[in-house]
């Protein structure tokens, strides 16, 4: 039976109903109990973890989070607009046929987590029921997409993303997204708003894989895999909870901005993703360093763009 009351508050935590069909507590409700209803369980994480969910504090930081950024891009759409490179010039070789295959299913499978993973937090709201269940099962279904898409990455992109002094220049100027003038800006193949991207998204992702894993597949018998760590079975479950709401919530946050900025902010940036290719001007401008650093491989010619616009 006790075992059975803490799956019951975890579940409540996402507002999903039972089997049966019928429908859990409101997590603000069942939470107020929680502690004090689960003998033997009291303390750890509890008191933490019954105040963020009992509260729905998570649900209202990622409401709160996603309504600034499309406020915040919005005003920025309208008082900067997109800024165009010319599609007509050189191009050049930017990603493989394995690192577009491979960003294509993890763009996928975010498109599907960052909104189930939304209405899972606002499960109640929803009123639970099958179209909560469907969110939760999509959201299992995307991960695994998801982890599969993560070696790839991991391997072709890691040196890239390392820290660079320039990205320091770069988060100064908001790499002059904030101005309508085109200038070359100090950024690599990936610029610092990229960099931060990544880590959030797989070295994150990964850390939200296997908290995921460990609220779906681990169970509440003692001694079990918490033991590991010197903790309760039950502390790690909630430990794994609070760290996954807290990357999704900054998961969904930098997945809006990255669709902003590969989507709308540079126009035609996104079909770099599609075709491999990048153009020249925008390699020239947006990511300077890398272009100097094709130029000095011989990996591409000295551009024209050296006469329009100014070095670093």
């Amino acid at each position: 039976m006790r075992a059975m009351l803490i799956f019951l508050s975890f579940l409540s935590a996402y507002g999903l109903h039972l089997p049966d069909g019928k429908p859990q507590f409101d997590s603000n409700v069942w939470a107020k109990d929680r502690i004090e209803n689960i003998a033997g369980y009291e303390g750890g994480l509890g008191e933490l973890w019954t105040y963020l969910q009992g509260n729905d504090v998570f649900a209202y930081c990622v409401l709160g989070a996603v309504i600034a950024v499309i406020i915040a891009f919005t005003l920025h759409f309208l008082a900067i607009g997109p800024k165009h490179f010319s599609h007509d010039g050189k191009k050049v070789y930017a990603f493989n046929i394995v690192e577009r295959l491979s960003h294509g299913l993890a763009a996928v499978s975010w498109m599907i987590l960052v909104p189930t993973g939304i209405i899972m937090m606002w499960g109640a709201t929803f009123g639970g029921g099958s179209f909560v269940r469907l969110a939760k099962d999509s959201h299992g279904i995307a991960t695994i997409l998801f982890a599969i898409s993560v070696l790839p990455m991991l391997f072709a992109w890691t040196k890239r993303m390392l820290p660079a002094v320039y990205d320091i220049k770069w988060m100064l100027i908001v790499g002059g997204y904030l101005s309508k003038k085109k200038r070359p800006v100090p950024a690599g193949k990936f610029n610092a708003g990229q960099k931060a991207w990544y880590w959030i998204a797989i070295p994150g992702g990964i850390v939200m894989i296997a908290t995921g894993a460990a609220m779906y597949f681990l169970d509440f018998k003692e001694p079990a895999v918490a033991t590991w760590f010197g903790i309760s079975q039950i502390d790690l479950l909630r430990l794994s909870a609070l760290i996954h709401n807290v990357l999704g919530i900054l998961c969904a946050v930098f997945f809006l901005v990255h669709i902003y900025m590969a989507a709308i902010a540079i126009h035609g940036a996104i079909w770099s993703m599609v075709h491999g290719y990048k153009e020249e001007e925008e390699v020239y401008i947006l990511h300077h360093h890398w272009y100097n650093e094709l130029v000095s491989k011989n990996e591409i010619g000295v551009s024209e763009y050296e006469k329009v616009y100014p070095k670093l």
